[in-house]
């Protein structure tokens, strides 16, 4: 959800103006997920970062922009079958913010359509950090409750058992979701931002030009249909490519020498 500011910039308004207009781009998209049947879709509203560097100001505004949103468009998302989820350390947040979220989400939880997570107060790192405490601290009142020690814990059963991939994955605050297929960069930024560092490992990513504010459920429609041309490879060759094609490639030696003799000319050239 990026831009806000430059569109406000860019028509000579506060920037108040262009969160403003960002929140009417939110509703906007999330009918347009609920419509296609879309399950999940997160958005990045309000990063640890932005609590931290921002304005005071400014982020009073945000959490005032939030606490509106939520109050004018709950019934709305239940119009729609959409169901509220937050990510981010909420508990930082206004306490008056926390019980407006709080009320959202129990008033569209029976919802069975589109789960629409607003990352709030959100960082990714942050989010891996606590998964580790998280996963530390179940682990020690495990040893407690068995009377032994974590090491000898860790000894029993090894290391190898108590934490992998899924663990972490498990203990993330996006563990009840799946992973995102597709990550969506408004404002032609070409960076992951400190958002869901783990879980789009493998994702797709789409970037647009266009400032959030101007995001409307078109534009959701037209990233998708990009993705879908998309072949997932997950690290491997692709359903596309064949037997055939791998005894086709050129050798590994022979590129490394074509390359060495390459850098080698162009090093001899006169300059």
């Amino acid at each position: 959800m990026d831009g806000n500011g430059r569109w406000a910039g860019k028509r000579s308004l506060k920037r108040f103006l262009g969160h403003q207009q960002g929140a009417e781009s939110v509703q906007f998209v999330v009918e347009t997920a609920s419509r296609i049947n879309l399950p999940f879709i997160t958005l990045y509203a309000f990063s640890l970062e932005n609590n931290l560097r921002r304005p005071k100001s400014e982020v009073n505004f945000l959490m005032k922009l939030l606490r509106s949103y939520l109050v004018g468009n709950v019934k709305r998302m239940n119009d729609n079958n959409v169901r509220m989820e937050y990510i981010g350390r909420i508990g930082e947040l206004p306490s008056e913010v926390q019980d407006t979220m709080q009320w959202a989400s129990e008033a569209t939880a029976r919802n069975t359509g589109t789960t629409l997570t607003l990352a709030l107060n959100y960082g990714s790192r942050s989010e891996i950090v606590d998964a580790a405490r998280s996963i530390l601290t179940d682990l020690i009142a495990e040893a407690h409750q068995r009377g032994c020690s974590l090491e000898d814990l860790l000894q029993v059963d090894g290391l190898e058992a108590r934490l992998d991939e899924h663990h972490i994955s498990d203990h993330l605050y996006t563990g009840h979701m799946p992973d995102p297929d597709l990550v969506i960069r408004t404002s032609g930024e070409q960076r992951i931002s400190n958002f869901l560092l783990w879980q789009i490992a493998y994702s797709e990513i789409f970037i647009t030009d266009r400032l959030w504010p101007d995001f409307r459920g078109i534009h959701l429609l037209e990233a998708i249909q990009n993705y879908q041309k998309r072949e997932r490879r997950f690290g491997g060759l692709g359903e596309t490519f064949t037997d055939e094609d791998l005894d086709a490639l050129e050798p590994a030696a022979e590129v490394a020498e074509e390359i060495v003799t390459e850098l080698t000319s162009k090093q001899l050239a006169p300059r």
